[in-house]
């Protein structure tokens, strides 16, 4: 059956419209979720491989991999770009708050 042809066999309503495009936002925003957290695992591995290496003659447990440390950077990156969007913000309110309104 066809996209078009499911379509006109079944016209949902507004409700249920809405429903199903917030399931699906909600499915999406869970992966995104879970994507994030696998970020966050391998950037753990990598600290912890380069705090507390378990067998010092393995190169390969004491040496994070590259994925891990391209997740460290990228993680700590990512927290650096939020905290400074959150301080601009703060300043920009501070600034209108006070009647002040210019830009940084």
């Amino acid at each position: 059956m066809t996209k078009a042809a499911r379509a006109s066999a079944h016209t949902p309503s507004l409700s249920e419209s809405s429903e199903a495009t917030s399931a699906e936002s909600l499915a999406l925003q869970a992966c995104d979720d879970i994507d994030s957290l696998h970020v966050v695992r391998r950037a753990y591995a990598c600290l912890e491989k380069l705090i507390a290496p378990q067998h010092v003659n393995d190169t390969e447990e004491v040496c994070p991999t590259r994925t891990e440390l391209g997740a460290l950077v990228r993680l700590v990156n990512e927290e650096l770009q939020r905290r400074i969007e959150i301080a601009d913000a703060t300043i920009q309110a501070l600034r209108v708050g006070l009647g002040k309104g210019c830009a940084l």
